[in-house]
């Protein structure tokens, strides 16, 4: 009897408190719509969201990391919504605040996870990029600081997200799934851009200096929900590898369907972006992930498919009417006029780098060297590649290093996948190795290993890769799978 007192008394109270919020948030409606019109309502909205989410990451941490996965894919199409506002800086709000939660959480989370080699590169970047604040041949601060927060923090505070939170299986299928969902989702809206036009918003940018790299021989070059086209496919690509090569994993016929289904979209989606660096990073991840199953008759069976591919483009002119094959096709133009354009930058840069061994400094590069460091010569020819803008920013010195970092990340990332047992969470760090091998490929050719959404898929899918030893022992003592793709 008491025990159905207490709990009549415990629903009143939820009655009560729902009543209380409810209409507390009515006449913060009521009057935000009164002083700010219609963005009134939005504001309140947006900091109700803020509230539940800062409520949500302290009782979880993992929380923070999915608000920050779903941030990372819509942030392009927020900026230009948001003209002026410092949107960007959310990301490292939400960062901070998941981290907030874990310290809240300490006691239930074991830190002795994160004393790996991995954990330990992404260290031993960070530390340099920071260093590079001393360079005597460095800019502006701020410009120092912004592209600190991409090169340096962000993948030191994202790789122990995994370790730390996200050890299971389950968790592994979900964040699969979550790029899967989004990625669809850009390519729906990127349809939207091609057949249905652009956003009046959309149209601002695009006007405001873009229309130049978007728009080709009267064509539109689909940037969808991404900072630019160039992010746009390359995403895409990577995310066609990594369907593509689940759909060749042991799996129901059902799956197999859905992800060679999900593939081809993503394939399209690569198309309408233009972008020409997104084959190499197809081809490259493909190769990858046949290399790794080691199906040799498959990988060679791949090599001549994808050799006949090139072929075609080379040479011969099928498709040439198409505007989204032509742009495939000049990629592989040693004439192409705008890789003359990027040759003869790199030219440049060679001779303003002979006595820089360190680099110009962070923030001479891209984006940031034109707000920051206009002033300087070298800050304003664009790097067209993350490889040459890490050259720039850190020198030679600093290229051989990362490129060393990379290089040892991927290769243990593989060598992990090639000794797995269980075939099914095999195929999955196999597929994740293959993208993340597509995007440093494709990175040569644009920055997209530094953008939003790649960099966040590449940074954890080598955590998930590396506590993969841990899952398949874990499979091994189980007889109930839960696979959820």
């Amino acid at each position: 009897m008491l025990g159905r007192l207490n709990t009549h008394i415990a629903e009143h109270k939820k009655k009560i408190l729902f009543f209380m919020v409810s209409s507390c948030l009515s006449l913060l409606v009521a009057g935000s719509t009164f002083s700010f019109g219609s963005l009134g309502p939005l504001m309140v909205l947006a900091a109700a969201a803020v509230g539940v989410l800062i409520m949500g990451v302290f009782l979880d941490p993992r929380t923070g990391v999915w608000g920050y996965i779903s941030y990372c894919f819509v942030l392009g199409v927020l900026v230009k919504y948001f003209v002026g506002i410092p949107i960007g800086i959310l990301l490292d709000g939400i960062l901070l605040l998941t981290w907030g939660g874990i310290l809240v959480n300490f006691k239930k989370i074991d830190f002795s996870r994160i004393k790996n080699e991995y954990i330990l590169m992404s260290l031993v970047w960070f530390a340099i990029s920071f260093l590079q604040v001393l360079n005597p041949d460095g800019g502006s601060v701020a410009g120092w600081f912004n592209e600190f927060r991409f090169a340096g923090l962000s993948w030191l505070l994202i790789a122990p997200f995994v370790f730390l939170l996200m050890s299971k299986k389950a968790d592994l299928d979900r964040f699969i799934l979550a790029i899967f969902a989004f990625s669809l989702l850009a390519t729906v809206y990127g349809m939207k851009q091609l057949y249905l036009g652009l956003s009046s918003n959309e149209q601002v940018w695009m006007n405001a200096g873009n229309a130049g790299t978007h728009i080709i021989n009267g064509k539109l070059r689909v940037f969808s929900m991404y900072s630019d086209a160039g992010q746009f496919g390359a995403s895409q690509a990577i995310m066609a590898v990594i369907a593509l090569t689940l759909a060749a994993g042991p799996f129901s016929w059902l799956k197999k369907i859905s992800l060679t289904l999900l593939a081809l979209v993503f394939l399209y989606g690569m198309a309408i972006s233009g972008t020409r660096g997104a084959l190499f990073a197809l081809a490259s991840g493909l190769f990858s992930a046949l290399f790794l199953s080691r199906n040799f008759k498959l990988l060679i069976a791949g090599l001549l498919c994808c050799g006949a591919g090139f072929g075609l483009l080379k040479y011969t002119m099928i498709g040439e009417d198409i505007f989204q094959v032509s742009r495939l096709r000049s990629a592989l133009n040693p004439k192409d006029a705008s890789l003359g354009v990027r040759l003869e930058n790199q030219r440049t840069l060679k001779r303003l780098l002979e006595d820089l061994p360190f680099g110009a400094g962070l923030g001479m590069s891209g984006a940031n060297g034109t707000n920051y460091n206009s002033d300087r010569p070298i800050a304003n020819i664009p790097p067209d590649s993350y490889w040459v803008k890490v050259w720039v920013m850190y020198g030679v010195i600093g290229l051989v290093i990362w490129f060393a970092i990379t290089s040892y990340i991927i290769g243990k990332c593989g060598g992990i996948a090639w000794k797995i047992r269980d075939p099914k969470l095999r195929v999955k760090m196999i597929a994740l190795t293959s993208g993340t091998f597509a995007c440093f490929i494709c990175s040569y050719g644009n920055e997209v290993m530094n953008g939003m959404p790649s960099s966040v898929i590449m940074f954890m899918s080598w955590s998930f890769v590396f506590i993969a030893p841990e899952l398949d022992e874990h499979l091994k003592t189980t007889k109930h799978d839960g696979t959820n793709i």
